[in-house]
């Protein structure tokens, strides 16, 4: 009786296909690379200092914080971005896999700087690192003249050699230090890309699910307004789909933990799976659903060098205004229902 419910179990596993064309094979192959980025590499880069002190190799640790002292203050400049990384075909493949698309609505000009707003963050924000991390999805193509900046949290930059792929991608802190210089240069076309929702809103990150954590956040509006950026919505259809999450409702033990890690580590630590790389049923590579970023309407932003709060409060509600419309406008054509809407909180 075991033996027969064992094979049956495996025989309701849904596996990958070995014989399946060299573009799917391909793709599968990037994605694994990049789990490979996002965590053991990443562990690794946080070990590094530690198994070069206790092996001895302190010349090479030595030279390694000369360097960190002398490079310390490109992740509030911009990085210093390699076109070459960006551009690899490996992550036109990454972005093959599930496919990620990215959707322009209109012309920008790339005499004029821009915020854009990624909405929503998911759980790793993916289409935002394909398509304006990567150029994975030919974004240098179709906002020609554009040059982007993905924001992300300072601790990121603290690892040693992850420090240094982040800062080949072009990513910079998240910061009003660094959004201001990189908006504030002479250099125009420069677009900063912010995942508003943060750490708080990957916890709503439930597939099927369209829910925001703006509400209360307008510190990018008055960075806009500050360096007279024009804000742009983004939203991500399928973004929340990529990966499944435990059921956290708000009230919950789980719920109550997340939040008490967001609070002490600036992470929340969501309970994620996905699949595997030989099968479909359960893994931590993410599922592969479509994923379809659309970019909204630029809002002109008039620069002021001190803001009064009624003005970004205005702002803020319009971008939310326009947000909204941008959702309703393409969530038929995406497969979200026509009766569902965008919650923000």
């Amino acid at each position: 009786m075991l033996n027969y419910r064992i094979h049956k179990n495996l025989s309701n596993i849904k596996w990958v296909n070995f014989f399946s064309p060299w573009e799917r094979q391909r793709a599968y192959f990037a994605v694994l690379v990049w789990f490979v980025l996002i965590y053991p590499f990443c562990c690794l880069c946080q070990l590094a200092p530690f198994v070069l002190f206790f092996t001895g190799q302190w010349i090479f640790l030595a030279l390694y914080a000369c360097w960190y002292y002398y490079d310390k203050e490109s992740p509030k400049r911009g990085g210093y971005r390699d076109n070459w990384f960006r551009r690899l075909s490996l992550h036109k493949w990454f972005a093959n896999y599930f496919p990620i698309r990215l959707h322009k609505t209109v012309e920008l000009d790339k005499k004029q700087n821009y915020i854009f707003g990624y909405h929503p963050h998911g759980i790793l924000g993916v289409g935002a690192w394909s398509c304006f991390g990567f150029d994975g999805c030919n974004a240098s193509q179709i906002f020609n003249g554009i040059r982007f900046s993905i924001c992300t949290l300072p601790g990121n930059f603290t690892a040693m050699f992850r420090r240094e792929t982040l800062l080949s991608i072009g990513l910079i802190e998240s910061s009003k230090e660094s959004i201001e210089y990189v908006l504030g240069s002479e250099e125009r076309g420069r677009a900063v890309v912010i995942v508003i929702g943060g750490a708080a809103e990957a916890l709503e990150a439930h597939p099927g699910k369209h829910t925001l954590t703006l509400a209360t956040r307008k510190g990018f509006v008055r960075e806009a307004l500050k360096t007279g950026a024009h804000l742009v919505p983004v939203y991500a259809f399928g973004e929340n789909d990529i990966y499944k999450q435990i059921d956290n409702p708000e009230g919950s033990v789980l719920r109550k933990m997340q939040e008490w890690g967001k609070k002490k580590m600036g992470i929340s630590l969501p309970l994620i799976y996905g699949r595997g790389y030989f099968q479909m049923a359960l893994g931590l590579l993410p599922i592969n659903t479509s994923v379809n970023v659309v970019v909204g309407n630029p809002i002109e932003v008039m620069k002021t060098e001190n803001p009064e709060k009624e003005v970004v409060d205005r702002i803020h509600k319009r971008y939310m205004e326009e947000l909204a419309k941008l959702f309703d406008e393409h969530k038929e054509r995406f497969g979200v229902s026509k009766e569902t809407n965008l919650v923000f909180q």
